[in-house]
C-alpha cells in the first residue's frame, strides 16, 4: 500500500531528482493503469532547468522542470487538502498543450481516484489546482505555437 494519492505518486517523479527512476510493485498492477504508466515513462531523468513555483516546508511543494522544449510540473501536499495557484509566467511566450493528472473528487477516500485530461494554456495564465489530503498533481506542457 502506498502513501498518498495516485497523483502524488506521479508528482514524485517530477519533484524528486533521480537519474534512475523505477517502479517497485508487481508489473500487473501497472498494466491496470496504462495512462499513469505511460506518463511515468515519458518523464525525463535529467533536467535542463528547475523552477520552484511554490513551497512551504512540511506543507506543500510545486516544482516545474524543463527538458528540451517540454516542461513538467509536479505538486504535492501534506495531509491537509490544499488549493495552489500555478503561475505559468515562467514559460516562454506561446500556447501549450497541457496533459494533466489531478486528484479525483473522491481521492481523499480512494487514493487511486484521479482525473486525467488535456487542455490548452498560454504563458502567463494562472491555474488553480486542488489537492486531496496526501495528494498531488502532475502535468506535461508541450509548446504548440
Amino acid at each position: 500500500m502506498s502513501q498518498g494519492t495516485r497523483c502524488r505518486q506521479l508528482a514524485q517523479y517530477v519533484i524528486f531528482e533521480s537519474p534512475l527512476n523505477m517502479l517497485c510493485d508487481n508489473p500487473t498492477n501497472y498494466m491496470k493503469e496504462p495512462l499513469c504508466t505511460n506518463f511515468i515513462a515519458k518523464i525525463p531523468t535529467v533536467w535542463d532547468e528547475t523552477i520552484a513555483i511554490s513551497a512551504e516546508v512540511a506543507k506543500h511543494i510545486v516544482v516545474a522542470r524543463r527538458s528540451g522544449k517540454d516542461w513538467y510540473i509536479g505538486g504535492m501536499t501534506d495531509w491537509d487538502k490544499r488549493a495552489v495557484e500555478v503561475d505559468l509566467s515562467f514559460l516562454p511566450a506561446g500556447t501549450y498543450k497541457v496533459e494533466y493528472f489531478v486528484d479525483g473528487i473522491n481521492a481523499d477516500k480512494v487514493a487511486m481516484d484521479f482525473k486525467h485530461g488535456e487542455a490548452p494554456f498560454k504563458s502567463g495564465e494562472k491555474l488553480t489546482v486542488h489537492m486531496a489530503p496526501g495528494g498531488g498533481f502532475a502535468a506535461k506542457l508541450s509548446l504548440v505555437k
